[in-house]
């Protein structure tokens, strides 16, 4: 039996028995509703739990009716996903509210007839002269109106990062995307997600507290910015390094950042930056990692609603992939598993910028409080987890570049498929960091597929390219 708490309607939720004629204007009214809300099909007025007799096709009809009976394009704004209640099937649509307001019912038209925003527990036509006053307000450029600097790009990268998660990508795959305009011309978030473009990622790391004494100043980009962010994690994986305390019963393990926030935060910063303005930072201290994205909040997004992890993606394209691959997990997650960890403080506000400060856990960031006495160990230093077979990369795995090299190395003699790859460098399982490296080194041609035209196969090994064989020659650091 689940024991979910009894909910009734609010601003922020509508039930519906099942799906009706009246289902996109409820849609439409959240769109326009300043922090979205949530639908709950197969759920009485009174809060009741009636369920859905097939929720994988009522699913199916919820998105192909948002996608095609709502302007302007809404993908990448809302989530589908099925829950049980009271033992019933029911389904969830999370709408975020869109930025390109107002939004309207496409048989309709921009007006009275055809745009709706909530109105306590209600979706209200709206006047006339509110449709005005949200056409106003309207944010643009936007990096789906902008179109791209260069008309000859390509994908090469994107592909794999879809094909890595079973999503072969069909011949409409960039238009299905959004990554066309009506013309058929490339924008700028196509641009961005191409293999070559002029986007990156800063990452500056600097010996003390404060800024004076610089010795990294590295840019991940100039390719998918999928790929691109993929590299940013594995350098702060390498960064944010875990230490045990030896206990009893248990040994203790914690990172100097909880490391699921980290991600979080730097994925956030990346997706929601307003890259009209500047790219997104990451800075290492001695004492803390500060994460800054340009563009403040997004306009119509209160503090309230921000640290109630309500979403309104800034780039809602870069939402829509970003959540394909898995590295968001739903609207407004990101939020919800950083204020897990830390509380509100760690966040700062200005017009211009939202600032995530991640402090390092006390008495692990300087390695002279990790004597014997402390009785605390550096993984890094211990070789915890290297099981690797040379004796000279023993315990050096932790490190993004060393992790590469190993990699690398195993496919020296043979192709071997990912689990292969894993045992090779002393891993029990596939984990979440070597996923990334996989795509990091194919994106970059390092390695190659045995079974390209069937990326999801069962079969599927990868082997060096000429490429990663000259690395590998040259001794050529990461």
């Amino acid at each position: 039996m689940n024991d979910k708490p009894a909910i009734s309607e609010t601003k922020r939720i509508e039930f519906k028995r099942k799906l009706t004629d009246k289902f996109e204007r409820s849609v439409i009214a959240f769109l326009n509703y300043p922090g979205g809300g949530e639908i709950l099909v197969g759920v009485d007025d009174d809060g009741s739990v009636a369920g859905v007799d097939d929720v994988d096709q009522v699913q199916l009809q919820i998105v192909d009716r948002i996608k095609n009976n709502i302007r302007p394009a809404t993908l990448g704004l809302f989530d589908v996903a099925h829950e049980q209640r009271d033992d019933k099937e029911i389904v969830r649509i999370v709408v975020s509210a869109g930025q390109q307001r107002p939004y309207y019912l496409r048989a309709r038209g921009m007006t009275e007839d055809g745009c709706f925003i909530r109105v306590g527990t209600s979706s209200q036509p709206m006047t006339e002269h509110m449709i005005e006053g949200l056409l106003s307000k309207r944010q643009l450029p936007s990096l789906q109106t902008m179109r791209s600097p260069r008309q000859n790009l390509t994908f090469r990268q994107l592909k794999i990062h879809y094909e890595e998660r079973n999503l072969s990508p069909n011949n409409e795959f960039l238009s299905s995307l959004d990554l066309t305009d009506d013309d058929g011309a490339y924008n700028y978030a196509a641009y961005m997600l191409a293999d070559d473009n002029g986007v990156s990622i800063k990452v500056a790391k600097y010996a003390g507290t404060d800024k004076y004494d610089l010795i990294e100043n590295e840019e991940y980009g100039n390719r998918c910015l999928l790929s691109a962010t993929h590299r940013v994690l594995e350098r702060l994986e390498s960064e944010n390094r875990t230490f045990a305390k030896i206990g009893y019963p248990t040994r203790i393990e914690k990172s100097m950042v909880d490391k699921t926030a980290l991600r979080e935060a730097v994925i956030n910063a990346i997706v929601h930056n307003d890259y009209s303005l500047t790219t997104p930072l990451v800075e290492i201290f001695s004492d803390r990692i500060v994460v800054t994205s340009a563009g403040g909040l997004v306009s119509g997004l209160s503090q309230e609603d921000f640290f109630n992890c309500r979403s309104m993606p800034r780039n809602r394209i870069l939402m829509r992939v970003f959540r394909d691959v898995e590295l968001v997990e739903s609207l407004g997650s990101g939020m919800t598993r950083i204020l897990r960890a830390y509380n509100r403080s760690i966040f700062e506000l200005t017009p211009s910028f939202l600032v995530v400060t991640f402090m390092f856990l006390e008495g692990v960031h300087e390695e002279t409080d990790l004597g014997v006495g402390s009785g605390v160990e550096s993984r890094q230093e211990s070789g915890a987890e290297s099981g690797a077979e040379s004796g000279a990369e023993s315990g050096a795995e932790s490190g993004a570049e060393s992790l590469e090299r190993l990699f690398l190395r195993t496919l020296l003699d043979k192709p071997l498929s990912k689990s292969q790859i894993a045992k090779s460098i002393g891993r029990e399982k596939i984990s979440g960091r070597l996923n990334r490296l996989t795509l990091i080194l194919l994106a970059e041609e390092t390695i190659e597929y045995t079974v390209p035209e069937k990326p999801g196969s069962r079969l599927q090994k990868y082997r060096l390219t000429a490429k990663g064989r000259e690395i590998l020659r040259a001794g050529e650091k990461f």
